[in-house]
C-alpha cells in the first residue's frame, strides 16, 4: 500500500474525459466517452464504500472497450482493480476475471475518497455546471453524488486535509 495515490478527471473534447489514476509505480489513464454518466458513477461508487456491501463496480465506456472499476472494501482499505474488456456490447454481464487486470492498487478508503472528491471538484471548479454539460452533453455534473461523498467522507474518514466545500 502507498500513500503516494493520485486521482485526476480532465474534460476533453466533446464528449470525452481523460481519466488518470496512479498509486506509487502503478498508472493508469483512459479516455472515457460520454455515453456513460463516468463521473457520477465514480463518485457513487466510491460512496458505495461507506454501505455494507464489501464490492462496488462501475464501468467506463471507451468506445468500444470497457474500463470496469472494482472497488473492494476491507475495513479501511480499498483493493482497487480495473479490467479491460475489448468490446463493451459484449463484455457487460462477463465477470471480472475474463477481462484482463490492467491497474490494481489498495489504498486507504480516506485517500481514495479525497482524491475523487478533489479531482470531480477541480472539475466543477474549472467548468462550472454549465461549462460541464456544454462538454459532456448528455449528462449535468453530478452536484448530489458530489455533496453525498463529501458528506460521507467527512463523517467516516476523519480526514484532516482540505476539503472545498465552497461550491455544491
Amino acid at each position: 500500500m502507498t500513500n503516494d495515490f493520485q486521482l485526476s478527471w480532465e474534460m476533453r473534447d466533446n464528449g470525452w474525459a481523460t481519466c488518470r489514476i496512479r498509486a506509487g509505480s502503478a498508472e493508469r489513464e483512459d479516455c472515457v466517452s460520454y455515453c456513460t454518466d463516468a463521473l457520477s458513477d465514480l463518485l457513487c461508487g466510491t460512496s458505495g464504500l461507506f454501505g455494507p456491501l464489501t464490492v462496488e463496480r462501475f464501468s467506463f465506456d471507451l468506445e468500444p472497450a470497457e474500463a470496469r472499476w472494482v472497488l473492494r472494501s476491507r475495513g479501511t482499505e480499498v483493493d482497487a482493480s480495473i479490467y479491460y474488456f475489448a468490446d463493451m456490447s459484449e463484455s457487460f454481464d462477463i465477470p471480472d476475471e475474463n477481462g484482463a487486470l490492467v491497474w490494481h492498487a489498495t489504498q486507504q478508503r480516506a485517500v481514495l475518497a479525497h482524491s475523487v472528491l478533489e479531482a470531480a471538484q477541480s472539475v466543477l471548479s474549472l467548468h462550472g455546471e454549465d461549462g460541464y454539460l456544454a462538454k459532456w452533453i448528455r449528462h449535468p455534473f453530478p452536484v448530489a453524488a458530489l455533496q453525498d461523498l463529501r458528506r460521507l467522507h467527512l463523517q467516516h474518514d476523519a480526514c484532516e486535509l482540505h476539503h472545498d466545500a465552497a461550491t455544491p
